[in-house]
């Protein structure tokens, strides 16, 4: 169980930050059951109730500052999601999204960014779905991270790439 004050993922609403444990006073709703009621990061004026039991939605802790440091170190070794059957390609998108998880975030992040260079150096557009999915997997990970690493949501993005082009310069 999480504590008032955590920082957690709650599915495709990200980084959300728990503000109260307890029961929730709605229609319908049974007194009997736990909630958590957290508020997302960075949607402003916004509150989510969530029960304490749920196991429909991902709800896990963010990274620590360690995990997170360790964690970017690791993307350049991350894989890119292999897409076999072009028919598939969104459907692949969406699991990895929705799995909450930073590597599989990762790695989509990684194939919509060749795929989209790809495309622009044939001098082709860019596919809505890519750039749908590349927008939420990156406003995900980079989420979570500004949380980690206690810095700007905006700078994760630069921080990322200076801490790669740092490792490649020592290796």
């Amino acid at each position: 169980m999480f504590e008032i004050g955590d920082y957690v993922v709650y599915g495709s609403n990200g980084v959300c930050k728990i503000t109260k444990i307890g029961h929730v006073d709605l229609p319908g709703i049974s007194q009997e059951k736990l909630y958590y009621t957290m508020k997302p990061c960075y949607v402003k004026s916004s509150e989510i109730s969530a029960p304490v039991d749920n196991r429909q939605v991902v709800l896990r802790k963010v990274m620590s500052k360690e995990e997170a440091a360790e964690f970017v170190q690791e993307i350049p070794k991350i894989k890119k999601i292999q897409v076999t059957e072009e028919k598939k390609r969104e459907t692949m998108y969406k699991e990895a999204l929705y799995s909450c998880e930073p590597v599989r975030i990762a790695s989509l992040i990684k194939t919509i960014g060749d795929r989209i260079k790809e495309r622009q150096a044939e001098g082709k557009k860019v596919t809505s779905s890519d750039s749908r999915f590349f927008h939420m997997a990156e406003d995900s990970l980079f989420g979570e991270l500004a949380i980690s690493l206690e810095m700007n949501k905006e700078d994760v993005g630069a921080f990322i790439e200076n801490e790669i082009h740092r490792l490649q310069a020592v290796s």
